[in-house]
């Protein structure tokens, strides 16, 4: 299983979301713990030793999201995207606690 190492293509995306949750300090603690869930068990076992998710299950994440697959291109990362789903996901916690 390989994993979704930082390459070239994502790394504008990856700044946008960056710099779309430093500005929001309330979806800190969310991002963090979203990430954390990405994060597979036991990562330190197999190579690259880092804590990224699996790239299948990044690629079917973004599929899901984005549409594609199967030969076809997807559409890009939108940092506004990843912003509405932080928000969701700690609406979600605190209605659920």
């Amino acid at each position: 299983m390989q994993n979704a190492g930082s390459s070239s293509k994502n790394e504008p995306a990856f700044l946008s979301i960056l710099g779309a949750v430093i500005v929001r300090p309330w979806l800190w603690v969310t991002a963090l713990a979203q990430a954390y869930r990405l994060v597979p068990r036991g990562w330190w076992r197999t190579s690259p030793f880092l804590p990224v998710p699996s790239r299948d299950y990044m690629e079917f994440r973004l599929v899901t999201q984005y549409g594609g697959g199967h030969g076809v291109a997807r559409g890009p990362i939108r940092s506004e995207d990843v912003v509405a789903y932080l928000q969701w996901c700690r609406r979600w916690s605190s209605e659920n606690q």
